[in-house]
């Protein structure tokens, strides 16, 4: 399994209205086209993060894959009043937003 954390800034107040759009999202083939295991969103004084589980070790190369199929062009039209890049000047794409994982820990099976 792999996982990615996107990062972005996002108010507090429009929680509800970005729950709304992922439960929609989420009842779409989308995740399962993507390998979406799980999906979690959090925020924390104005910053996003949303961590997604993948069902292969290419986490980032399915969002890329999925980025032109309606359902995600949609959602990502849709989103875009409630969050914002964390950095305006450098973001072109969700990669962009992608943080970088420096240290992993497993219990043993």
């Amino acid at each position: 399994m792999h996982s990615t954390l996107i990062v972005g800034r996002m108010d507090p107040a429009f929680t509800d209205e970005v729950v709304r759009l992922f439960s929609a999202f989420d009842a779409t083939e989308m995740p399962r086209l993507m390998g979406t295991r799980r999906r979690e969103l959090f925020t924390y004084h104005g910053l996003y993060f949303h961590l997604q589980d993948f069902e292969t070790e290419h986490g980032d190369r399915a969002i890329a894959a999925a980025r032109e199929h309606p359902l995600f062009v949609e959602i990502s039209k849709n989103l875009k009043p409630f969050i914002n890049a964390y950095d305006p000047g450098t973001w072109r794409s969700p990669g962009d937003a992608i943080a970088s994982r420096f240290y992993h820990w497993q219990e043993s099976a």
